[in-house]
């Protein structure tokens, strides 16, 4: 597990603290030292302040009670933690109430973080910093970016700023010429810097002062120069006035909404909304490209329902401007009405929109090309129409889409690949399809690259009469040019200087003097940027010193990891040791490592660690030390952990919780509920060691976090409590209470002590409802892995003791865990220790290998033994070696790692190896004899007698002589054919002479090479390869392949314009494989099951069009296209002509027609509306009256009239359209020769309506009609206005 730290928390040097009589540390607001520094860096890492410490390694073995996943989870919790803290107890060490408050996740870093940061970037990078106090040319540490925009509307700051001793002072040029700031008035330079202040507030225009900028930082040691600045003044100007007419468009037909909006800087970013600001519904059929416009695959009628306005929105002045909107008329031919688009399965044959391919609406065309940088983000982009609505797919030619980069969006029509690189580039392309066919579009991608440093410029300190060279490394495409500058000034120009050369991207340095001290500048550039560094080459006589305080204490947790830091200085570079409490050997190697720049790394802080740690810089001006303390202390843990438990309401529960720490920490311990703060109330009592609930209540139920703290660490165990609610207590108790995992196993006792075995007993926990079925004993050793638990054996549910098997010289520690069908216990807490008494190995290291990394030597390594196989203190390896059927006396060492390197071995010669394992107590058995080969080199013969005989268009067979075995020089893997593809036999055609392989394993004389290309001329030469590579190359071969069949043609496309003709269209074979005589064309006939005659056609080879003439409008075809050349067809392409329109509506009208069903039924119901009109019409003679509205002029209420009154009520409760009703141009819904019009209902002569159609009058009560009219109607084309008619 990982553990999350906090300020001093268990990580790799833990506390660091000023060494006074009161050893307060650094959570009392101080400084921490740079001894800690380097141990920051381990690292604040997303807002997560984390330690590098391995925390499996620091573990006591007591494992938490249902203990989090740290990484994932603790984050939460520690700032849960923090917030309730500060908000309860806003108090600091000091207090006498709390210990320092832990830093948790998300917080934003403290400064001092940074500060470290800094330092261990400095420091582990090897950049190399002169103390301040010592004289040093100017550095630049701070610039605007090279492109700086600025708002209008504020005062205009362009930033530079510098170090040196002395401090340097500062001018500036724009565009290339002197800027004099002292003869504008409202320009200022910022005291002790040089940033650039524009001030505005008393007039002026930002625009006038927009150019190229540049930073000079001069004292008497040289000059450092800033990047050039270009300044510009953000722009958002409003959008031209423009009157836009209402857009037609034919339903089904694509549509482009242009924005085209101003030239913004930066440019704005832009989304549509209706003139109401409402969003814009976007789809794979309706979406917003790139460049801003808005594109309709195919258009419908519902795309009238709004207004499309383009809005632009600009950073700098966070505005939105809003373009005058577009208006949609659409006009369709086929209206339906809405219950039949409901309920029709294809929408657009409903409408009566023509299906079509689809065809690219941006980018236009087959092909495009676009040129990207490297490291930004290539966006590739296809809008397609079409109906139905097209699906975009994209591919790349000869490769896969790179799937950690790529990612597709606006409903697949881009494609985005971020931080581009030159294996990018190439051909793209997107296909658009549906169910008409599929049209694609390619993109040929160019990667060009400004400027990046392979190896930028470092500061060069040097003593007197040393060498040293400055590097200006850089790549890009184009290949950038370098150019060295001195001071500002170009190299050319600047005074000679005998000790320095210039060598291309390198100035070299010898003898250097004093007076060579300059700020070097390397410009590198090219058409697509540039690269500025500065160096300063500074000539120092510096005996050694010390940067940080003086005789620092860390304290720090047992088990972990720690890094000492040494922060020195001096020239020439000193050289620096360490030593422990004053003793005279350097320490490095074991648990100790010490870095390059001279940081002190110990492994795994033990004990025996604790003590003064010495640094000792030495050069040959003299030497200077500094020591620090450090302390080790025991880590936090929870030995008796809150178990889960069940309770009912209205008792008391407490909730164990007690924690061992080091004495001379402060222990705080905090509760958390569901992984928030506790709120200790009334019926709460928190003590050191347990938390108390009395009256417990439904809404204490959840998890309860015991979190307990040091300075240094932390440790948590979690438990669940549940509440039942009151109820008849059941008969069966056990049965009623919920099955739990078992609780831990206690009071563990070793019994029976012998050298290779002990008696473990242990008192089971509690089964919580559910038999225990096993368990599980592990153990832990104190030597090679201190703090991991491995598992020893398993043991029955039904024991409770057990003899143990061991080795000898292990110091064992046992743990037991119980099992049930729920889950396993926690640990058990541990046994003592009983060490056995150690022994000599009885056995040896395994896998056992002897195998060059050289031509001259051979690495002997082995799997090292562990804890339970040493048997005994000094674990070590004799390794033996000689070669192989010699009689030369066995080569022995002693090793204490896992490897040994034999060196100045022959090539590729037999080794007999042995290594044999050896501890205090004696040698392990004689080993066994393996077998290893020194270091390979490469072959020296290639294979000779190559013969090639062709076997078709695309194989040929190879056969050679195999090369004699003293020249292969290692061993035989294989040999290889390389081939590459000189040309086509076909004029004109471009071939990729990209070379392949082919691979013939093992000591074989023959071979075949397949997958060639038909009708081209090839070469081919072979190598022979061991484990160290190719060999020479065999003499080149040439052959030719013979003609083949083509592959098939590309792009074919079945156009139906009209029920009378098709129309065919294909392009060329992609590989011709020979010279093309024509193409065939199969075609048949097909109507359901029905097939006819198939017709066969030829064509001349550049004939890529045909039309075939329709025997019937109904029968669809299968058309099958091949290409010829002189040795046969080559691969068909099958397509099939679209179906018609109402082929299905038509071919079921005539299957239901013909029925006698239908004809039955269609009867019956003549007759049944006949006897219908028939009774109506004897109603009518006998003088009844069918009252449509006894009350006129009263409003419509929520209850239904019908039964009282007699009226006809035309609402839905569905909101269903009128039975026939149709839907007109614009979506509305008109009643078709209804007796009850809307002009009856409104209260004018006719109804009002609105600009865009709709209906605004207000619904009254249908005039009776019948006081000037009397019975009479002039509405009477419904049927029912018809019954009532009769009635």
């Amino acid at each position: 597990m990982r553990r999350l730290a906090a300020i001093g928390a268990a990580g790799d040097a833990g506390e660091v603290a000023v060494p006074v009589a009161d050893s307060t540390d650094c959570a009392q607001d101080r400084s921490p030292s740079p001894w800690r520094l380097t141990d920051v860096c381990a690292v604040w890492e997303t807002g997560v302040f984390l330690f590098a410490a391995d925390w499996e390694g620091a573990s006591s073995g007591v494992v938490a009670r249902k203990r989090l996943n740290e990484a994932e989870r603790l984050s939460s919790v520690q700032e849960a933690e923090l917030e309730r803290l500060e908000a309860a107890r806003p108090r600091w060490p000091g207090s006498g109430e709390r210990g320092p408050v832990l830093r948790m996740a998300r917080l934003q870093p403290p400064l001092w973080v940074h500060a470290a940061f800094l330092l261990c970037f400095l420091g582990l990078g090897g950049a190399i910093q002169i103390p301040m106090d010592l004289s040093q040319p100017p550095t630049i540490t701070k610039q605007s970016v090279k492109d700086h925009i600025v708002d209008p509307r504020d005062n205009i700051l362009i930033e530079c700023e510098a170090k040196g001793n002395p401090a340097p002072s500062f001018h500036w040029t724009r565009n290339s010429r002197f800027f004099n700031v002292a003869k504008d008035p409202r320009v200022s330079m910022r005291r002790r810097s040089g940033t650039l202040v524009i001030d505005f507030r008393s007039g002026g225009r930002p625009e006038e002062y927009e150019g190229e900028y540049q930073c000079f930082a001069r004292n008497k040691f040289g000059t450092a120069l800033s990047n050039r600045i270009r300044l510009q003044v953000s722009k958002s100007p409003l959008w031209p006035k423009e009157s836009l007419d209402p857009v037609v468009v034919q339903e089904g037909a694509p549509l482009t909404l242009q924005c085209n909006p101003p030239p913004g800087l930066p440019s704005p970013v832009i989304f549509w909304m209706s003139s109401s600001m409402e969003p814009i519904t976007q789809d794979k059929r309706v979406s917003q490209g790139h460049n801003g416009d808005l594109y309709f695959s195919n258009v419908m009628v519902q795309d009238m329902q709004t207004d499309y306005s383009c809005n632009a929105r600009f950073h700098f002045t966070h505005t939105i401007q809003q373009k005058n909107p577009f208006t949609l008329k659409v006009l369709t031919n086929h209206p339906y009405n809405d219950s039949s688009l409901r309920n029709h399965p294809d929408m657009y044959s409903a409408r009566g929109v023509a299906e079509r391919t689809p065809s690219f609406m941006y980018p236009q065309g087959t092909a495009s090309s676009q040129m990207v940088l490297r490291g930004t983000d290539l966006l590739l982009e296809c809008i397609a129409s079409g109906v139905p609505t097209p699906d975009i797919a994209w591919y790349k030619k000869g490769g896969d889409l790179p799937s950690d980069k790529a990612k597709f969006e606006n409903f697949n029509k881009a494609l985005r690949i971020t931080n581009v690189s030159e294996e990018d580039s190439g051909e793209y392309f997107c296909l658009a399809s549906n169910k008409m066919g599929s049209i694609r579009h390619t993109i040929s991608v160019r990667v060009k690259a400004a400027p990046y440093w392979l190896d930028e410029p470092k500061n060069l300190i040097l003593a007197p009469g040393e060498d040293g060279r400055l590097v200006c490394r850089a790549s890009g495409n184009p290949k950038p040019t370098v150019q060295w500058m001195v001071n500002g000034e170009p190299l050319q120009s600047a005074p000679p200087n005998p000790n320095r050369e210039v060598a291309g991207d390198t100035i070299i340095f010898r003898d250097t003097q004093i007076s060579s001290r300059a700020v070097y500048q390397c410009n590198t550039s090219n058409e697509h940027g540039y690269l500025l560094a500065n160096a300063f080459v500074s000539v120092l006589d510096v005996p050694p010193r010390m940067l940080s305080p003086r005789n620092q204490l860390i304290r720090v947790i047992l088990y972990n990891r720690t890094r000492l830091d040494c922060p020195f200085f001096g020239s020439p570079i000193p050289t620096l040791r360490w030593f422990k409490n004053g003793q005279g050997s350097n320490l490095d190697g074991g648990n100790y490592h010490v870095y390059e720049n001279g940081s002190l790394e110990i492994k795994m802080i033990r004990k025996e660690d604790q003590g003064i740690y010495t640094c000792v810089a030495t050069n040959i001006l003299g030497k200077a030390e500094n020591q620090v303390r450090l302390e080790v202390k025991d880590p936090t843990r929870i030995y008796r952990m809150p178990e889960d438990q069940v309770t009912k309401r209205g008792t008391t529960v407490q909730l164990e919780c007690r924690v061992k720490h080091d004495p001379s920490l402060k222990l705080t311990v905090s509760w958390l509920k569901d992984d928030e703060p506790l709120y200790i109330g009334n019926r709460m009592k928190k003590e050191d060691d347990s938390l108390t609930i009395f009256g417990v209540a439904e809404r204490d139920q959840g998890s309860y976090t015991c979190f307990a703290s040091t300075e240094l660490d932390q440790d948590l165990a979690k438990a669940y409590l549940t509440v039942l609610a009151d109820q008849t207590t059941p008969t069966n108790r056990l049965a009623a209470l919920p099955k739990g995992r078992p609780d831990r196993p206690r009071d563990l006792e070793l019994t029976d002590l012998a050298e290779r075995s002990v008696r473990l007993t242990w008192i089971p926990g509690d089964d919580n409802n559910s038999p225990i079925t096993d368990y599980v004993v592990q153990f832990e050793e104190d030597q090679f892995q201190p703090g991991v638990w491995h598992d020893h054996s398993k043991f029955p549910g039904s024991v409770n003791s057990a003899v143990l098997q061991l080795s000898p010289y292990v110091n064992y520690q046992f743990r037991v865990i119980a099992i049930n069908e729920v889950g396993s216990s926690h640990p058990s807490l541990p046994s003592e220790r009983y060490r056995t008494s150690g022994a000599p190995p009885e056995s040896n290291p395994s896998d056992v290998r002897g195998e060059g990394t050289r031509k001259n030597n051979m690495e002997i390594t082995w799997t090292p033994m562990n804890a339970t196989s040493a048997f005994g203190p000094n674990l070590r390896y004799i390794v033996k070696w000689r070669r192989r059927e010699t009689r030369e006396t066995w080569n022995n060492v002693t090793v204490w790692g896992s490897r040994h390197v034999v060196g100045q071995t022959p090539v590729y010669v037999p080794y007999e190896i042995r290594v044999q394992a050896e501890n205090d107590f004696g040698k392990g058995p004689e080993p066994d004899t393996v077998i290893g080969y020194s270091g390979e080199d490469y072959p020296r013969a290639a294979p000779t007698d190559v013969k090639i005989r062709v076997l078709n268009s695309t194989a040929i067979s190879l056969q050679w002589n195999r090369v004699y075995s003293d020249t292969v020089q290692g061993q035989l893997r294989e040999y290889r054919a390389y081939y590459w593809r000189e040309s086509s036999l076909l004029k004109n055609l471009w071939v990729s002479q990209k070379r392949q392989q082919a691979s013939f394993p093992g000591d074989r004389l023959r071979g075949v090479v397949s997958r060639l290309f038909p009708y081209s001329n090839y070469k081919l030469e072979m190598v022979v390869v061991n484990g160290r590579g190719d060999g020479p190359r065999s003499e080149t071969k040439e052959f030719t392949t013979p003609e083949g069949v083509p592959s098939a043609p590309r792009r074919f496309r079945v156009r139906q314009p009209n029920l009378e003709i098709i129309n065919l269209e294909w392009d060329h074979p992609e590989h011709p494989n020979g010279i093309l005589i024509g193409y065939s064309l199969r075609y048949v006939a097909f109507n359901g099951t029905k097939v006819g005659k198939q017709i066969v056609e030829n064509f001349s080879p550049n004939q890529t069009k045909f039309t075939v003439q329709r025997a019937d409008p109904v029968s669809r075809y299968r058309f099958t296209l091949s290409a010829r050349t002189q040795v046969g067809s080559g691969e068909a392409v099958t397509e099939e002509s679209p179906a018609p329109p109402n082929e299905a509506y038509t071919n079921n009208q005539a299957d239901i027609a013909t029925q006698g069903w239908f004809i039955g039924l269609m009867c019956a119901i003549a007759l049944l509306v006949l006897i219908l009109l028939i009774v109506c019409f004897i109603k009518r003679s006998r003088g009844g009256k069918y009252p449509v509205r006894e009350k006129k002029d009263v409003p419509l209420g929520p209850e239904d009239p019908k039964e009282e009154d007699g009226s006809f009520d035309y609402s839905d409760e569905d909101n269903k359209p009128l039975q026939g009703s149709q839907t007109s141009l614009d979506g509305t819904i008109k009643q078709q020769e209804s007796d009850d019009s809307l002009v009856d209902y409104g209260e004018g002569g006719e109804g009002q309506f609105n600009e865009d159609g709709s209906f605004i009058g207000q619904y009254t009560v249908k005039k009776d009609k019948e006081e000037t009219e009397g019975n009479e109607s002039s509405e009477a084309t419904s049927p029912v206005n018809a019954i009532y008619s009769l009635a």
